[in-house]
Formats: structure tokens, C-alpha cells, sequence
């Protein structure tokens, strides 16, 4: 076994660029899923057991001090404002789904609204230029419901995620209000070829206030825009601003 070892002692010495050999604070990921269940509690009191809410804020602030010391107060008073966003999602689902029996079963069934959920509250924290901790939740909350929000993503109240497998929304994405997507969507960016030079530039593109987007379809580039009202059909691949109010199908 010794040269074995020897292989991979210099192994790590040759690809240290690329793969770091020793972080400065190693992330649980296993806390942070307790971290998110617990932030849900918070959040949709008695759904998911019934606790004390002193009691889940003491194990809120315990876990984000871990990941997040400096800004885990600033964030918990955001929580009224967060609940007050998902509020909005939730009736957004309710109103747009006729499929959907109660408000109750969208938060407690629902995969769109858990990802919505998680990627509010991660983008808070990513204002709060907390590092790693945002992009780990909401990559938790990819790997249970196959949808993936960046947590850098602007997303307006009143959004709904129908169904939702295969969803892709980049991170400079903004979208406005009342906004309506479908299963395989993707919002993302033409090109990554330039790599990390693109670092911060409006990438991707942004869906304004009342837009339909059918499932599979596909809108990418940081000068897209998706005009208010606008609806786009099923597996349409849109490179190129839409007007207001333009109902856009595959040929």
C-alpha cells in the first residue's frame, strides 16, 4: 500500500490548483439540510412537526453560526419578509393549479414550492455575501426536486413552478411578478466559453411581470427580454428579445 500512497501524496501536490487539498472550514452537508428543515419550521409553523419557535430559532442560530456568523442575526430578522414573499408563491401556485386541493397541500406536496422556498432564503443569505452556504442549499434543494435555482437569481413575488422536473434558472437571471413556469424550462446563459471572465456580467436573461413559459422551453442570453404578458409555447429556443404580450410557438 505504501505506493499507493506515495501516488497520491504526489497527486496531491500536482493538482493542488485545481483541487484544493485542505479547506479552511469544512461544510456539513448533512447540518445543512437540518439547517433548511429547521428554517422551514420557521417558516410554515406546525407543517412539519410541531415545535417551539424559540426552540427553532436557537437551532437556527446555533447551525447558521456555524457557516454564517456575521450575518445570522441580520438574516433571522428577514425571516417575516421572506414568509411574506412565499406567501405570495403559495397563493400564486393555489390560483394557477386547478389541480391543487388546498394551500395546505402545496406546501406540504408541492416540489416547486420547496424550491422556491429554499432559494428565497438562500438568496437572502447570498445578499448577505455569505459564502458557499447559499449555492449548498439550494443544490440540496436541486438534488430533491430536480429544480435548479441559482441563489444569485432575482425572482419576484408570486412565482410558480408547475411541476418542475428539469427547471434551470442561472444566476443573474431576473424575473419579475406573477410569472409562470413549466417542467424542462431552462433560463440560462449563450454562451460560457469566456469562463470565469464573465464573472458578474448579466448572463442570462429577464422574464418581466405575468409571462408564460411552457414546458422544455428554452431562453438564454443576458440581453434576452421576455416582454410583460408574454406567453412562450412548449420547446420554443428563444435567443432574442420578445414583445409584451407576444404568444410565441414552434413553428
Amino acid at each position: 500500500m505504501n505506493h499507493i500512497a506515495d501516488s497520491l501524496l504526489k497527486s496531491y501536490a500536482e493538482l493542488k490548483c485545481s483541487i484544493p487539498v485542505e479547506l479552511d472550514f469544512q461544510f456539513d452537508k448533512n447540518e445543512i439540510a437540518e439547517l433548511i428543515d429547521t428554517l422551514r419550521n420557521l417558516l410554515f409553523p406546525g407543517y412539519f412537526g410541531k415545535h417551539k419557535i424559540e426552540d427553532l430559532l436557537g437551532k437556527a442560530q446555533n447551525l447558521l453560526n456555524k457557516y454564517a456568523a456575521k450575518a445570522t442575526e441580520e438574516f433571522l430578522t428577514k425571516l417575516p419578509k421572506i414568509r411574506a414573499s412565499i406567501a405570495t408563491d403559495v397563493d400564486a401556485a393555489y390560483d394557477g393549479d386547478p389541480a391543487s386541493m388546498s394551500k395546505e397541500e402545496i406546501i406540504i406536496a408541492y416540489p416547486g414550492l420547496y424550491a422556491i422556498t429554499v432559494y428565497r432564503l438562500a438568496h437572502e443569505l447570498h445578499l448577505l455575501k455569505v459564502p458557499m452556504l447559499p449555492r449548498i442549499m439550494t443544490e440540496h434543494a436541486h438534488s430533491i426536486t430536480g429544480i435548479d435555482i441559482n441563489p444569485g437569481a432575482n425572482i419576484g413575488n408570486s412565482f410558480f413552478i408547475d411541476h418542475g422536473t428539469g427547471i434551470v434558472i442561472g444566476e443573474t437571471v431576473i424575473i419579475g411578478e406573477h410569472v409562470k413556469i413549466y417542467q424542462g424550462v431552462t433560463l440560462g446563459a449563450l454562451s460560457t466559453r469566456g469562463g470565469q471572465s464573465l464573472r458578474g456580467k448579466k448572463r442570462h436573461p429577464t422574464v418581466e411581470d405575468n409571462v408564460t413559459i411552457y414546458s422544455n422551453a428554452s431562453v438564454f442570453g443576458g440581453n434576452t427580454v421576455i416582454g410583460k404578458g408574454a406567453v412562450l409555447g412548449s420547446s420554443v429556443f428563444v435567443t432574442e428579445s420578445v414583445a409584451p404580450g407576444t404568444k410565441l410557438s414552434e413553428p
